[in-house]
């Protein structure tokens, strides 16, 4: 059942597996990569408590020894603390520019350990093991690392690309249904921004996909993979299309910020909830028509997610209080703010042009029924 997607990015070139029983052959696929046999494994503790034995073993049935850190769970590690002790334990394990880091876990874990390994003695290589479906369809693939700042989310980092994508399938039936769903909003996005075929086949399979039908988890998961492998290959470092992306990214990390990164609000919830809030303005825009946004929130619903800012709890900033942390967002260029908007599904563009009233209003209208 296993599907392989190809990177192809010339010298830096790499394949994402996709399947399940991933993580207990781990040695099979990663031994061509390694000069001497041993990995220095970076996870969180939940992952470790789960699942490290398991990789463990896949290591050992081809002589691979492994040395682990486990860091704590949750967005805060993403930052210097966590990162710097990262880093000077890679250092402690004596990790050469030869060897391999290994990233296991998720999109968190992922971030950190790739910008970890891009800046250990000026790069070394690393494999990511993707253990969330937000991570296995987005986070692990492309080659964005990097850690948060109290300014912002991901202002810190580099591009540094993995050798190899290990994405489990078979991991994500230990996932939560909100971990689940958060990582839902990842995969839906693609669909809006450039595949409306690949949407349709969501709006009648996800449901069975989300309850752990196997191959539909395969194909879900290949798919986007394909489409984010191909973009990235377009634009690497994103310069144009690769911020196609970001649809939904706008609102969300602005959402994020204003939730204090907290638990109120996960990212790949955030991101849903961005998606639909750029089809409506899409719509007031008159971009697509309102039968879009009202699709975008009738499917979301129907998988049981977020949609509204009346659905993320407790108290949230003034509209325009949501526009100025939109403006710390990476994708502000000359001090304009850029959004990823659309022309229907999967028809979604890049620009600059979009009168602050209009985002004001989309804005000052959710936060009304909020209140309400």
């Amino acid at each position: 059942m296993q599907k392989t997607v190809h990177v192809p990015l010339d010298t830096r070139a790499y394949d994402v597996v996709i399947g399940p029983g991933l993580v207990a052959e781990a040695g099979k696929h990663i031994a061509p990569l390694l000069r001497r046999k041993r990995v220095a494994v970076l996870t969180d503790e939940t992952v470790a408590g789960l699942h490290l034995d398991r990789l463990r073993a896949g290591l050992a049935a081809e002589g691979i020894e492994m040395a682990a850190l486990a860091l704590p769970a949750g967005e805060s590690t993403k930052g210097w603390a966590q990162f710097s002790r990262a880093v000077e334990w890679l250092l402690e394990q004596k990790v050469e520019r030869n060897d391999v880091v290994v990233a296991f876990g998720g999109g968190v874990i992922g971030d950190l350990a790739g910008f970890a390994a891009a800046v250990l003695r000026r790069g070394v290589r690393f494999v990511q093991i993707p253990t969330s479906l937000l991570a296995q369809v987005d986070s692990s693939v492309g080659g964005k690392t990097g850690i948060n700042a109290p300014q912002g989310k991901n202002l810190i980092g580099a591009f540094h690309q993995p050798s190899l994508v290990l994405a489990d399938t078979e991991i994500l039936s230990t996932l939560t249904t909100r971990d689940f769903l958060a990582g839902y909003g990842e995969v839906v996005k693609y669909g809006l921004l450039g595949d409306a075929s690949f949407f349709d086949w969501l709006e009648v399979n996800a449901p069975a996909m989300a309850e752990g039908d196997m191959a539909l988890r395969v194909e879900a998961v290949a798919r986007s993979v394909q489409m984010k492998a191909d973009i990235v290959v377009r634009d690497e470092t994103e310069q144009g299309d690769r911020a196609l992306l970001n649809l939904g990214h706008t609102f969300c990390h602005a959402l994020e910020a204003a939730t204090g990164y907290s638990d109120r609000l996960m990212h790949g919830e955030g991101v849903a909830i961005g998606c639909a809030l750029a089809f409506e303005l899409s719509s007031r825009l008159g971009l697509c028509s309102q039968e879009d946004p009202s699709r975008v929130r009738a499917h979301l619903k129907a998988m049981g997610m977020k949609t509204d800012l009346a659905d993320i709890p407790g108290d949230l900033p003034s509209a325009a209080e949501l526009v100025a942390l939109m403006g710390q967002d990476k994708k502000v260029v000359d001090g304009q703010l850029r959004f990823i908007l659309a022309r229907g599904i999967g028809e979604a563009f890049v620009t600059a042009d979009v009168p602050a009233a209009k985002v004001l209003e989309v804005l000052e209208e959710e936060l009304a029924h909020k209140v309400g």
